[in-house]
C-alpha cells in the first residue's frame, strides 16, 4: 500500500472533481453568454463585418469564478453549436501569468487552440494575431477564456499594458474572425479593462458577491446537504442550525468556492474516519489540517470567531495570541 495515497481522500476528491453546484449566478452567466453568442452567430450568418462582445467576471479569490466559468465553457463546448462553415463552435481556455507581454499572450492563446508559434520567428503584434485568428477560424474557435487575467497587467509599464489591452481589443474587433473574450479575475482586473473604453464597452460584467447572511442560510444548507449525499455520508443534526452556518461562512471568508472546499475536505475526513454522519468535528478536522492551528482555535469552536477570523484573511487569525 502506498503511504502517500489515502483511498478515502482520493475517492472523495474524485467524486467532487467534476461536480458543479448550480447557483443563481450560473444561470445568469449562461444567459449572458447565450445572448453574446447568438448575436455573434447571427453576424456570422449575415456575412458582414462586425465586432463581437465578451464577459468580464470578477470576485474575491476563492469565490468560485474559475470553476464557474470553466463549467460554462465546458457546457458550451458540449452543446456543439454549428457554425455557417460547418465547424463546431468551441471556446478555448488560457491561464495567464505575470511573465508574459503581448508576444507571450499571443503564444499562450495560440497554444490554447493547439497552434504553435515558433519562438524564433520574428512576428509583429499584428502578425501574431492574424495567424491566431486564421487558425481559430479554421478550427471553429469562436472565443477564448482568459483566467486570472489580472496577472498579465501587474508590474507592467503603461505602454506594456496598453499593448496588451490593444491585443484583446484586436481579437474582439478582427475583420476576419472576431473572437468572444471571457475574462475572470479579482477586482483589480476591472480597473485594467475599464482603462480601455473601447474594450470595456464590449464587456458584459458580472461580479461574484460574498455570502450574505441570513439571506444565504438556505443555500449553505443545500450545499452541505447535496455534497454530503454525493459523498455518501449523512448529515448530523448539529449541522442544521444558523450557528453552524454562521461559523462555516466565517471559516470560508464568506466566499462560496472556499465554503465548498471546506465542506468537501470535511466529508473526506468523515470518510477517512469511517463515520456514517458528517458532523462539526469533521469541519474542525478540515480547518486544523489546513492551518495547523489548535482545535480550540477554529471558527467552529472559538466563542469570538466573528472577530478572530475576518473575511479579508482566509485561514488566518486576525488576533495574535
Amino acid at each position: 500500500m502506498n503511504p502517500f495515497i489515502l483511498p478515502e481522500v482520493r475517492e472523495t476528491a474524485e467524486c467532487f472533481s467534476g461536480r458543479h453546484y448550480q447557483f443563481n449566478r450560473s444561470q445568469e452567466l449562461q444567459t449572458s453568454l447565450a445572448q453574446i453568442f447568438s448575436r455573434h452567430l447571427g453576424n456570422l450568418e449575415g456575412g458582414g463585418r462586425f465586432e463581437t462582445e465578451g464577459l468580464l467576471v470578477t470576485g474575491e479569490s476563492g469565490s468560485g469564478k474559475s470553476k464557474e466559468v470553466g463549467h460554462l465553457v465546458e457546457k458550451f463546448n458540449d452543446n456543439k453549436a454549428i457554425l455557417p462553415s460547418g465547424e463546431t463552435a468551441k471556446i478555448a481556455s488560457c491561464l495567464l501569468d505575470g511573465k508574459s507581454g503581448w508576444k507571450g499572450l499571443g503564444k499562450k492563446s495560440a497554444k490554447a487552440i493547439g497552434y504553435h508559434i515558433d519562438e524564433k520567428a520574428r512576428n509583429t503584434q499584428d502578425r501574431i494575431w492574424e495567424k491566431f485568428a486564421l487558425q481559430a477560424k479554421l478550427q471553429g474557435y469562436v472565443g477564448i477564456h482568459y483566467d486570472e487575467a489580472q496577472h498579465i497587467f501587474r508590474k507592467k509599464s503603461e505602454a506594456e499594458s496598453l499593448a496588451i489591452l490593444d491585443s484583446f481589443k484586436t481579437l474582439l474587433k478582427s475583420q476576419d474572425w472576431p473572437l468572444m473574450l471571457i475574462f475572470t479575475g479579482v477586482e483589480e482586473l476591472a480597473g485594467y479593462i475599464e482603462s480601455e473604453p473601447q474594450l470595456f464597452r464590449l464587456m458584459t460584467t458580472h461580479h461574484f458577491s460574498d455570502i450574505i447572511l441570513p439571506e444565504d442560510f438556505q443555500t449553505i444548507h443545500e450545499v452541505v446537504g447535496s455534497y454530503a449525499i454525493d459523498g455518501k455520508v449523512e448529515v448530523a443534526g448539529d449541522l442544521a442550525g444558523e450557528d453552524f452556518y454562521n461559523r462555516l461562512a466565517t471559516a470560508a471568508a464568506f466566499r462560496w468556492g472556499l465554503l465548498i472546499k471546506i465542506t468537501s475536505d470535511a466529508i473526506a475526513s468523515a470518510r477517512l474516519k469511517g463515520a456514517e454522519r458528517l458532523d462539526v468535528e469533521h469541519f474542525i478536522d478540515a480547518w486544523v489540517n489546513k492551518t495547523q492551528m489548535p482545535r480550540f482555535v477554529t471558527p467552529f469552536t472559538h466563542d469570538s470567531y466573528e472577530t478572530m477570523f475576518r473575511r479579508d484573511n482566509p485561514f488566518l487569525k486576525s488576533i495574535e495570541d
